[in-house]
C-alpha cells in the first residue's frame, strides 16, 4: 500500500515520499497568540497530530515543528488594553495553549519556536533576499518583498498576480512599490516592541518568520508544509516567494490544508466574534468526544460546529465505547471459540486503506464501525472467544494510536469507585431478595445517573461505565 497525499501546489493527490527515505519533516503554521484557544484552532491541531501519529504508525520518523506567532499587530493592541508587556501577554496564553492541547490528547510538536525569538534569523533571511534583489528598504526603514521580481506568483491558488489585482480592493501604501508588496520588516513606531536591524528599529512582518523559522529548525526544503486553508492566500503565497528568494530552493515538497470550521455558514475566527473556546467546550464534552467529532470528518472539507453536531458525535463515540468495555469483560470470561482473526486483519487493511487515500480518517472511521457491528453480532450470539475478544482490543488499542479516542486508562480513583459500584450491586441485589424492588430499582437508576449501567444476565449482574 502506498500514502497519497492531496497537495494544494499540484492540485492532486500525490504518492508520499519524502526527501530522506523515511525522515519527514514536517512545519504547521500555528497560532497568534492574544486569546484563548478556539475549536477552530482545535481542528487544526487535532488534524495535524492525526497526520503526525499515522505517518509514524506506517514507519516513518517525523519531525515536527509549530511556529507561536508572538510579535503582531493584534498582540501589540490586547497588551495595551490589558496594560501588560506584548510579550508578557503572549507567553500567557502560549502557557494556556499548551494546557488546552495537552487536555485534547494532541501530541506536542517536536519544537515550538516564537517570532520574538528568531529576530536574528528573521533579519539575516530579509537581508539575503535585499541581496539577491527581491526586497527593497522604503525610506521609513520598512522592508518589503518585490512581488514583481517573481514569475510565478501565485502557485498555491493558481492565479497570476495580474489577475488578482483586477477589480482588487488593496489599502494604498506610498511607501511600496506594488501594492502586492508585503511587509518583510515594519519599521517601529513609538511606544511599540522593536529590535535594532540594519535598517532600523522595527519588527518583523507575519510571513517572514515563518520562513526564517522553518529554515532554521528543518531546513531549507522540508517534506510537508500545512495548515489552514485560510493560509494558502496570502501567507503561504508570500512564504514561498521570501524562502526561494533568500534560499534558492523549493520551500516545500507537499503543501497539505485543512478546511475551515463553520458557525452558521462562516469561518470561525475571534475577528468575527463567532468563535467558541476549547475550555468552554471542554467542560461539556471529553477530549476524546472532540477528536471523534473533528475526526469523522475529512480534514481537507469544511466542518460545521454546534452543540447539536458534538452531541451527535457522543452519542456515536459512545456505541464504539461500550463495545470496548465489554471486549474487556468479554477477554475474561467469553466462552466462544471463535478468534474474530478474518474480521481485524479486514479491518486493519480497510484502515490502512482509507488512510493511504489521503489520510481519510472518516472512512477509517466508519470500518471501525463496521467491525464493531461484527463484533456486537458475535458477542450476542455468544461466539466470540477471550483469545477473539483479545484480538479485536489489541487492533482497536493499534489504530487509537492514530487517533485517539478511546476511553483514557481507569485512573486510580476510578479503579477504587469499581469496589463502591460492586458493594451497591450486592446490596441491591439483598433487595431484590427481599422483594423490595423500589429501592433496588432506585440504586440501578442511581448508578445509570452516574454513568454506571447494570446488566442482569444469567451469570449475574454485569456494569460497564456510559459516560
Amino acid at each position: 500500500m502506498t500514502l497519497r497525499i492531496y497537495n494544494t501546489l499540484s492540485k492532486k493527490e500525490e504518492e508520499f515520499v519524502p526527501l530522506d527515505d523515511r525522515k519527514v519533516r514536517m512545519y504547521v503554521c500555528g497560532v497568534t497568540v492574544y486569546d484563548d484557544m478556539h475549536m477552530g484552532h482545535a481542528r487544526s491541531a487535532i488534524v495535524f497530530d492525526m497526520i503526525a501519529r499515522y505517518l509514524r504508525y506506517r514507519g516513518y520518523y517525523v519531525k515536527h515543528v509549530t511556529n507561536f506567532t508572538d510579535v503582531d499587530d493584534k498582540i501589540i493592541n490586547r497588551a495595551a488594553e490589558k496594560g501588560m508587556d506584548p510579550l508578557e501577554l503572549s507567553s500567557m496564553y502560549i502557557q494556556r495553549y499548551f494546557e488546552d492541547i495537552d487536555r485534547l490528547g494532541v501530541r506536542r510538536a517536536d519544537e515550538y519556536p516564537k517570532a520574538s525569538e528568531s529576530i536574528g534569523d528573521i533579519i539575516d533571511m530579509i537581508q539575503k533576499i535585499i541581496d539577491n534583489g527581491y526586497g527593497y528598504v522604503s525610506e521609513d526603514g520598512s522592508v518589503y518583498f518585490s512581488v514583481e521580481k517573481v514569475e510565478d506568483y501565485g502557485r498555491l491558488t493558481g492565479q497570476r498576480l495580474e489577475d488578482m489585482q483586477a477589480g482588487a480592493r488593496v489599502e494604498v501604501n506610498e511607501a511600496k512599490r506594488h501594492p502586492y508588496d508585503f511587509a518583510l520588516w515594519k519599521a517601529a513606531k513609538p511606544g511599540e516592541i522593536s529590535w535594532d536591524s540594519p535598517w532600523g528599529k522595527g519588527r518583523p512582518g507575519w510571513h517572514i518568520e515563518c520562513s526564517a523559522m522553518c529554515t532554521r529548525h528543518l531546513g531549507e526544503t522540508i517534506d510537508i508544509h500545512g495548515g489552514g486553508n485560510d493560509l494558502i492566500f496570502p501567507h503561504h503565497e508570500n512564504e514561498i516567494l521570501q524562502s526561494e528568494a533568500a534560499n534558492g530552493k523549493p520551500l516545500s515538497c507537499y503543501w497539505v490544508h485543512h478546511g475551515m470550521l463553520q458557525v452558521q455558514g462562516a469561518k470561525m475566527a475571534k475577528s468575527a466574534g463567532n468563535f467558541f473556546t476549547v475550555r468552554e467546550v471542554l467542560k461539556s464534552y471529553s477530549r476524546e468526544e472532540i477528536r471523534f467529532y473533528f475526526l469523522s470528518a475529512h480534514y481537507r472539507g469544511p466542518q460545521v460546529f454546534s452543540p447539536e453536531a458534538l452531541d451527535e458525535a457522543a452519542a456515536s463515540l459512545r456505541r464504539l465505547h461500550n463495545t470496548y468495555s465489554e471486549l474487556q469483560a468479554a477477554r475474561e470470561s467469553a466462552k466462544g471459540d471463535y478468534d474474530a482473526s478474518t474480521e481485524v486483519d479486514a479491518f486493519r487493511d480497510e484502515f490502512i486503506a482509507s488512510m493511504d487515500d489521503d489520510l481519510n480518517s472518516r472512512a477509517a472511521i466508519s470500518a471501525l464501525f463496521e467491525l464493531v457491528r461484527d463484533v456486537n453480532r458475535l458477542l450476542s450470539e455468544g461466539r466470540l472467544s477471550k483469545q477473539g475478544a483479545e484480538n479485536v482490543i489489541g487492533v482497536m488499542e493499534e489504530v487509537d494510536q492514530v487517533f485517539g479516542i478511546l476511553p483514557a486508562p481507569v485512573t486510580e480513583a476510578e479503579d477504587r469507585s469499581g469496589e463502591l459500584v460492586e458493594l451497591l450491586i450486592d446490596v441491591r441485589n439483598e433487595l431484590r431478595k427481599r422483594k423490595l424492588y423500589d429501592l433496588a430499582d432506585r440504586i440501578r437508576d442511581g448508578l445509570k445517573t452516574s454513568g454506571i449501567e447494570l446488566q442482569d444476565t444469567s451469570e449475574g449482574v454485569r456494569w460497564k461505565r456510559v459516560s
